[in-house]
């Protein structure tokens, strides 16, 4: 009987016990490194957020950088925004119109486009439109400006960062975002009855009237206020990323690199937990 007990081939050693264990060591040591370093990044975030908070409410108040911001975040952002928001209403509009025709109940077509629009896909492509164009540049400017010791010399003349820089853009992100998320779902609702009315022609009116058949202020003051908050963390997020750069052009790759993927990752984990509270507190 051949004898199937697996040796080791001439020449080759098995790992000794010491080198298992090192492995396992190693393997132990970077995991908690990582969460070190997830912990102490969440702490620094933190930090920068009181120290922003408190820039914000103390004396004297930027009014002339808040309003340039409002301008750049939100007059620049809504052409994109309108564009994003009346493709996903066209979309929506022929593949909901296919899908609802097999059941047979193509009357609801309207109602669907409305309140899928309004209560969920216009925030959140706002949010995410906004957190990849004003995320990116925000995260760029301000880690430029720290590469260069710019934000030094700032803070040699004077003046606070946390106020000049990251407040007037965390504030102008709040504000804006709601206004650009009535755009985005205006632009998604014309032109989802564009789409409509061609493949089978109905009135604007009665498009209207039997898409907001039934709703109230509850279906649409919550889902568009709550983008303030997905602003406030684009915000948060990007000038946090571009403040603490570190690297030359690299780093400045990095934090703009950095400051979308973040806060577009944290904008749609905010839209799960607003989505819980929004069907508690406004059923």
């Amino acid at each position: 009987m051949i004898d199937q007990t697996f040796r080791p081939a001439a020449g080759i050693q098995p790992p000794l016990p010491w080198l298992r264990i090192f492995r396992i060591s190693s393997a132990v040591s970077s995991s908690w490194n990582l969460l070190n370093e997830f912990f102490e990044w969440f702490g620094d975030l933190g930090v920068f957020l009181w120290r922003v908070a408190w820039a914000t409410v103390t004396p004297p108040f930027e009014f002339s950088e808040l309003f340039r911001q409002l301008d750049e975040i939100g007059s620049k952002s809504l052409p994109l925004v309108a564009l994003a928001g009346g493709a996903i209403g066209v979309v929506l509009s022929l593949e909901t119109r296919y899908s609802l025709s097999r059941f047979g109940a193509k009357s609801l077509l309207p109602a669907v486009i409305v309140f899928s629009v309004i209560h969920e896909i216009g925030p959140i492509i706002t949010g995410l439109v906004v957190s990849g164009r004003v995320g990116a540049g925000i995260g760029a400017e301000l880690a430029s400006m720290k590469v260069t010791e710019q934000i030094d010399a700032i803070e040699a003349s004077a003046v606070n960062p946390y106020k000049l820089l990251a407040a007037t853009r965390i504030l102008a992100c709040t504000l804006m975002l709601p206004f650009l998320t009535l755009a985005a779902d205006l632009c998604g609702l014309v032109l989802g009855w564009v789409a409509l009315t061609l493949v089978e022609p109905i009135s604007l009116r009665q498009f209207v009237n039997n898409g907001f058949a039934g709703a109230g202020f509850n279906d649409f003051l919550p889902p568009t206020f709550k983008t303030a908050v997905f602003g406030m963390i684009i915000g948060l997020v990007a000038c946090f990323q571009g403040m603490r750069t570190r690297g030359g052009a690299e780093g400045v790759g990095r934090a703009a690199t950095s400051s979308v993927v973040l806060s577009s990752l944290f904008v749609i984990l905010a839209d799960v937990v607003l989505v819980k509270i929004i069907i508690v507190f406004f059923p």
